[in-house]
């Protein structure tokens, strides 16, 4: 225990001092000052309180309060103290520290335990338990001796929680209880300031004042800002000045030159250093670049190169054409380097234009007008360059635009001859005469020299060879007849060119108009048919009527209308001429009569007033009609003629319709009369025999003869229409088919095979849904054929007696005939 002797204490300490020193001096390295402040403050420590570790408030972690309160607490050892009994705490330790990045090759020392209650034999063993126990922190346990092992970094972890534990060696009880206490990490200085969003970039208008703010940088040190200089950075500039300056503790950068030029200087790198402890002697530093960018203002007015341009121009080049550049300077950047120019007014001014080209600022001069050497060979005028956009800061530094005078010398160009007017008008009577001068054009060289011209007609617009011109002369004469009412007006194109040069030709338009000659008689045009109402009164106009002419009428000709000497007494119609080339027509009488005349013919003459006099008669025709009071038309029609018999409308409609009815009758009637001599024809028995009909199944009998008709198989000759079958409905109308008449006495199998081929061919014919059998005896037989085929149609001739001939076999059938002739004969 460390008490009282102040003399021994002191040299104690200092020879402890003198020994830490010695034995941590590799690992201090430069941190000398720091490291000895520390070893001492350390063993001070230890003297103070009778050897107890008192820490600093300052530093003091929040676990170290609950252990102060435990200074002074009762403790209670069995067997050798009271329960009541006060007594001081028995250990001796409280808080140690550590030297951070230690590197000696023996273990730091970091502190001793021991209790009050250890009498140095022995009795007494320590433990250690908590944060790197073992691992980072041993212990012996006998001395109580507290050593680290490891290198420790106090960025990574600042201080350590341990146990601590003293039991008794022989029974292995606490002699005292257990208790937590703290190692700290000693901060060295061994970490340099940073700057973490270095490199920067930063911009400040040029011409800024002293003092602009630019930019602020800011460095971070990890050392323990809480203990020393250790993270106390100072901001200084390295490289870049004198331009600019930097607050040394808040690391602002402003500039520290007036009127910094950017067309000067535009780029600035600034080295900034941030430099720990404070910026004393041997603290840690970093530093970083920015770089400062000067922006453009406007502060420089343009300024052209030279006083003068001289630019030479063809008198031949095109009007808007571009005819030079010129180009004024300004060294400022962007949209305060745009510059605007125009032409002050002058000597030629109203000749050129010139306009700002935006990509390179250079003024674009053209030509608003042609030029021509001949009339004037140089032109001189002035150009200004203004800056578009101004800074009101900097009038002061002068105007900001320049003026430089432009010289332009024409350059004189063979060019070709020019005609004395831009286009010509002539005119021409139709039908001239062939080769009649209606013109003249004319067109000289202007250039030196004065080549000769010759004219000739451009063939393009003169396909029909209308015209021809002199080629000496420039004389234009007719080569065809012209009329006016197929082409009115022509238009041709004349071309003159040089004899030195025939290449350089110009071109002129001439518009030909064909006069008109009075041919046409005028002819009396009307709008609408001619009507009179039969109400109508003396002195009413019924009709206007004016007159058109094929001939083009000059200005101020008239037409007018009269009627034929021969006709002037008529008492009907008279025409009344307003000379206004339109006349009207108007009625004489009170009232006209459609029963007595329905049409009315008045001739009209109509004249024009140019020379010669050209007129023609033309007949109006004026129909009568049936008015209401108001004159309107009612009825023009012919039915008109029979209301003044007193048969209105509907007796006349009654007498159509009765006449209608009549002849639907008679139509019906004699329809039936046919139908029923028909139906009396085929229920006639002359037809029995033509019905001779075999089934191969049970039919109908011999009363079943609407099935088929065989009557096709008669006799070529007497069968002349062709007959639609009846035992089937076509389901198309089909023409009947005109076969040729079979000879006489055919072969009845060759009909047959005719007759199936045909049907076999009819596609619009269905097929048949019953089989006929038709009896067949060839031409080899005594009785021939028993078939009624070849029969003549009229039954009442044949006879029938030479059946009792062909013997017992034909008796009965010779019985049936004679005995039907019989009755025929007796019923006639």
């Amino acid at each position: 225990m460390l008490h009282g002797e102040g003399k021994k204490v002191q040299s104690w300490i200092l020879e402890l001092c003198y020994t830490y020193w010695n034995c941590n001096y590799p690992a201090v390295g430069k941190s000398f000052p720091m490291l000895t402040r520390n070893s001492l403050s350390l063993l001070l420590w230890f003297f103070f309180d009778g050897g107890l570790l008192t820490p600093l408030q300052s530093q003091e972690p929040p676990q170290i309060s609950s252990l102060k309160q435990r200074e002074n607490a009762i403790i209670t050892m069995p067997g050798r103290r009271s329960a009541a009994q006060r007594v001081k705490r028995g250990w001796v330790w409280n808080q140690f520290f550590v030297l951070e990045e230690y590197m000696g090759s023996e273990p730091q020392y970091v502190g001793k335990l021991h209790s009050d209650l250890d009498k140095g034999v022995g009795s007494v063993k320590y433990t250690l338990l908590g944060d790197g126990a073992g691992t980072i922190f041993t212990i012996d346990d006998t001395t109580g001796d507290i050593h680290a092992i490891k290198s420790l970094d106090r960025e990574e972890k600042p201080f350590y929680t341990l146990r601590a534990q003293a039991v008794d060696i022989v029974n292995g009880k606490p002699v005292e209880p257990e208790s937590e206490f703290i190692i700290k990490v000693q901060d060295i200085n061994d970490n340099e300031p940073k700057f973490l969003d270095g490199p920067y970039a930063a911009s400040v208008p040029e011409m800024s004042p002293v003092g602009a703010y630019v930019l602020q940088v800011k460095a971070t040190d990890s050392d323990d800002p809480t203990y020393g200089s250790s993270a106390r950075v100072v901001y200084s500039i390295l490289q870049g000045q004198p331009y600019f300056s930097i607050d040394p503790k808040t690391g602002v950068i402003r500039t520290a030159l007036p009127n910094m030029d950017r067309e000067v200087k535009e780029q600035y790198q600034v080295l900034i250093q941030a430099k720990d402890m404070g910026g004393q002697l041997g603290g840690l530093a970093g530093t970083t670049t920015v770089n400062i960018t000067l922006t453009d203002v406007n502060d420089n007015p343009p300024r052209f190169p030279k006083s003068i341009f001289h630019l030479k121009v063809p008198e031949a080049s095109p009007v808007r054409s571009p005819i030079g550049r010129i180009r004024a300077v300004d060294p400022d950047f962007g949209r305060n380097a745009e510059i605007e120019y125009s032409i002050v007014p002058g000597d030629g001014g109203n000749l050129f234009d010139i306009k700002t080209d935006d990509n390179t600022q250079e003024g674009i001069i053209f030509l608003r007008k042609t030029l021509d050497f001949e009339t004037k060979k140089a032109y001189t005028f002035k150009v200004e360059a203004t800056n578009v956009h101004l800074d009101h800061r900097f009038n002061s530094v002068g105007p900001f635009k320049d003026i430089a005078t432009v010289k332009i010398n024409v350059l004189d160009v063979d060019e070709p001859p020019i005609f004395s007017k831009p286009f010509y008008t002539m005119e021409v009577y139709e039908d001239t005469p062939t080769g009649t001068i209606i013109g003249a054009v004319t067109a000289q060289d202007l250039d030196i020299g004065a080549s000769p011209v010759r004219y000739s007609i451009d063939a393009k617009f003169d396909a029909d060879n209308n015209f021809v011109v002199d080629a000496n002369e420039g004389t234009v004469a007719t080569h065809a007849l012209l009329d006016r009412e197929s082409v009115s007006q022509f238009n041709i194109s004349i071309i003159a060119s040089k004899v030195s040069n025939p290449q350089l030709a110009s071109l002129v338009k001439i518009i030909i108009n064909v006069l008109d000659i009075n041919e046409f008689a005028p002819e009396v045009y009307l709008p609408y048919e001619t009507r009179v109402c039969e109400n109508a009164k003396p002195g009413q106009i019924i009709q206007i009527i004016g007159a058109v002419d094929r001939d083009m009428s000059p200005a101020g000709q008239t037409f007018s209308f009269r009627q034929p000497p021969d006709a002037s007494a008529n008492s009907n119609f008279t025409i009344l001429d307003y000379k206004n080339n339109t006349a009207g027509i108007q009625a004489q009488r009170h009232g006209y009569s459609r029963r007595r005349k329905e049409f009315y013919l008045l001739p009209v003459v109509v004249e024009d007033s140019s020379y010669p006099i050209q007129s023609s008669t033309s007949t109006l025709t004026i129909r009568v009609c049936r008015c209401d009071s108001k004159g309107v038309v009612l009825s023009c029609n012919v039915e008109a003629i029979f209301l003044p018999v007193g048969l209105s409308t509907g007796a006349l409609i009654a007498i159509l319709l009765c006449i209608i009815i009549l002849l639907v009758i008679v139509v019906l009637y004699v329809a039936l009369r046919r139908q029923k001599k028909k139906d009396a024809l085929m229920t006639s028995k002359e037809d029995i025999r033509d019905n001779v009909i075999h089934y191969d199944d049970e039919g109908g009998g011999e009363e079943d003869t609407q099935a088929f008709d065989i009557g096709a198989l008669r006799n070529p000759k007497v069968i002349e229409d062709h007959k639609v079958r009846r035992d089937i409905k076509p389901e198309h109308l089909c023409l009947p088919r005109q076969k040729p008449p079979s000879e006489f006495n055919t072969d009845i199998r060759v009909f047959i095979n005719e007759k199936l081929q045909e049907h076999d061919t009819d596609l619009n014919a269905p097929p048949y849904d019953s089989l006929a059998t038709y009896a067949y005896e060839g031409t080899e037989s005594v009785a021939e054929t028993l078939s009624s085929i070849e029969s003549q149609s009229v039954e009442m001739d044949q006879e029938y007696d030479f059946l009792s001939d062909w013997g017992p076999h034909f008796k009965s059938l010779a019985e049936m005939f004679g005995k039907e002739n019989y009755n025929l004969d007796k019923i006639t």
